[in-house]
Parts: structure tokens; sequence; C-alpha cells
């Protein structure tokens, strides 16, 4: 299962801490990072274990959940003004915003 990366792709340490805590009691234990995406790839569980984490991860975590399938894709970004002196506006927020307005469109 994949996890979205949050806008700019900063990950605290607290989050990661659960859900490698998470993925440690729910699935195998398995993860694997795209570094071009940002996401979090969980490998390995039982049917069982689904609808566990993903209240888990939306109730507990506020994680927010969904595929593409064929309406439009999950928005990223670069890293913008929190990493860039010359960046001409705040990509994160520009996603934050588009992931909003288009939600229903996301899932």
């Amino acid at each position: 299962m994949r996890v979205n990366q949050p806008a700019g792709k900063y990950y605290s340490t607290d989050y990661l801490k659960k859900l490698c805590d998470l993925w440690d009691f729910r699935g195998s234990g398995v993860t694997s990072m795209h570094g071009s995406t940002g996401d979090i790839i969980l490998l390995g569980t039982t049917t069982k274990q689904l609808e566990e984490v993903f209240w888990t991860l939306t109730h507990d975590m506020g994680q927010d959940l969904g595929g593409s399938g064929s309406n439009l894709r999950t928005p990223s970004d670069c890293l913008g003004q929190s990493r860039c002196e010359y960046a001409c506006y705040d990509t994160n927020a520009l996603v934050y915003f588009l992931t909003n307005e288009y939600q229903d469109e996301l899932h």
C-alpha cells in the first residue's frame, strides 16, 4: 500500500516512528522509499489487517488515503520556498490548496 507524501516531502520523525510501529504490528515491517515521488510503500500484509491499517492511518495519524484510478493523480511538489531561496511562489501552499480543492476527483 502507498502512503502519500506530505507537502514538500517533509516527514516528521514522530510520524515516521508511528508509521513504522504500525507496520511492524499490522504488516511485514518491510517498506520501500520512493525517492522520486516521496511516497512510502508498505509491503506485505494480510487482507484482514488492511482495514485496521486504514483506520489507524486515517483516524489516529490524520493521513489521507485514496487512489487515483483513472482520475486525477495525487499532486506532488518540489521543496519550493522551504529550501530554495529563488522560488517564485510557495509550492507547498499551492499543492495543499489543489489537494483540498480537487479532493473529490482524487478519490
